[in-house]
């Protein structure tokens, strides 16, 4: 019996051992840190030997292989051990592809991409289909694959879950776009992070589909340099397409084969450029799926916003509080920025993943009347907005509730309040949907 080890103690790592519990493995897991209550009711449900708090190299190391969960880093002394003795190491969503027959739908990028996956599968579940929804959103990718059957699949992939796949292969693969996040895992260097993103096009066939931004110069740049045998199928807010998605005075221009569809912009539920270009990707991967037209326009008309992504919380005293906690980069806050239209109060800050914060430097003057810092270490944000917004209109905080109670002193009627921190979360919560909710929590308490 192959003995198969499991690194890591949450959602996927849980995912990936009950699915090789299921296909008869000899499966332990093992994580450096303690598992949370649910993960170790499930583990103990299946029957599934694990440890906390530590590994045991040498049960680790007789492993025939190891999946890997994506949030552990390449130098983990435990994975540069199993690199050393040559032990094959694979990701999640690799592993579960070797079980998994349904078609699937595969979203990577920077920004955009939870509001994309979401949107198609929103598309999918209307036109009647049989979807489940996974990756890096909802529930693990393996335990569904162990434990229900679907037709399709619309999964949200990191560049963490793409590093280590070798013959995953999605049936549509979309990258949204790409900018410079996660680079302290890439020893810095961008050219890596990008890599890792186009590692979603590597195994794609003729009949397979690869939709794009044309208008993201990093894609386009790195397009020549693979070699794609698929369908392409680009995006364009810029310039008109032969096939693909384009933007026509008020509305969206859909070509796909032979046929022509089109959706006026005010007929969209989501507001904002970005959203226009995760609104055309979804549309695109919905006509390459086979879904009727109206089901596509009925589905961009009424989809709900994705929680913690430009999520409207309340409106007090005339004064709108959003939730974007999901803003984990650069990029993602200047979308959040640049579709606001009123004054507004700017909750930022987290753990710094090598931020260039010049990028928001316009916005910040055009949009930002005061900045409540939302973080351990600060420095930074005062040193590059100080002297935009003025000392007297910047203020350092440790909790949501003192930041959202800082940010409605400065804030007057017509304001906005934005929670766009730019950062990632861990300096003061668990992750980004513990800093959205107690956010939102503090809003409702105000």
């Amino acid at each position: 019996m192959s003995k198969i080890v499991v690194l890591g103690g949450a959602e996927s790592g849980v995912g990936a051992a009950v699915l090789a519990k299921k296909k008869g493995f000899d499966v332990f897991l093992s994580d450096n840190g303690n598992i949370a209550e649910n993960y170790v009711r499930v583990l103990e449900e299946w029957d599934i030997p694990f440890e906390q708090g530590g590994h045991s190299e040498g049960r680790i190391l007789a492993a025939d292989e190891v999946v890997k969960s994506p949030g552990i880093p390449e130098t983990a002394p435990m994975v540069r051990t199993l690199r050393d003795a040559g032990v094959h190491i694979v990701s999640e969503i690799e592993f579960a592809g070797r079980y998994d027959s349904a078609k699937k739908i595969c979203i990577t990028g920077s920004n955009g991409k939870t509001t994309t996956t979401s949107l198609i599968y929103y598309l999918l579940k209307n036109a009647g289909l049989n979807v489940g929804l996974g990756g890096n959103i909802g529930a693990s990718y393996a335990y569904q694959v162990a434990t229900e059957q679907h037709d399709y699949y619309v999964l949200e992939i990191s560049s963490f879950q793409l590093d280590d796949i070798y013959d995953f292969k999605p049936d549509i693969a979309i990258i949204t776009n790409i900018t410079p996040d996660h680079l302290d895992r890439y020893d810095h260097k961008f050219e890596n992070y990008i890599a890792a993103k186009f590692k979603i096009t590597k195994n794609l066939s003729p009949e397979d589909c690869f939709i794009f931004d044309s208008d993201d110069e990093i894609t386009i740049r790195h397009l020549d340099s693979i070699i794609l045998r698929c369908k392409m199928l680009p995006f364009s807010q810029e310039k008109e397409l032969p096939q693909g998605a384009f933007l026509k005075g008020d509305k969206i221009v859909v070509r796909y084969e032979e046929e022509e569809s089109a959706l006026y912009l005010q007929e969209l539920a989501l507001g904002g450029k970005h959203n226009i270009y995760n609104s055309m990707a979804a549309a695109l991967a919905a006509k390459a799926t086979g879904i009727d037209n109206k089901v596509i326009r009925e589905s961009l008309m009424t989809f709900q916003p994705v929680e913690h992504r430009l999520e409207p919380v309340l409106s007090i005293k005339d004064v709108l509080y959003i939730n974007d906690s999901k803003a984990t980069n650069i990029d993602a806050a200047w979308y959040a920025l640049e579709c606001q239209k009123k004054p507004v109060v700017w909750i930022v800050g987290g753990t710094d993943k090598g931020n260039d914060y010049s990028v928001l430097e316009g916005l910040v003057r055009e949009k930002v009347k005061a900045i409540v810092c939302l973080g351990v270490d600060n420095a930074k944000i005062h040193a590059a907005f100080e002297n935009i917004v003025g000392k007297e209109n910047i203020a350092d905080t440790r909790s949501a509730a003192d930041a959202v109670k800082t940010a409605a002193g400065f804030a007057t009627s017509g304001d906005v309040v934005l929670l766009s921190p730019c950062c990632a979360s861990f300096d003061l919560f668990k992750n980004y949907e513990d800093r959205g909710r107690q956010f939102k929590d503090a809003v409702r308490n105000l």
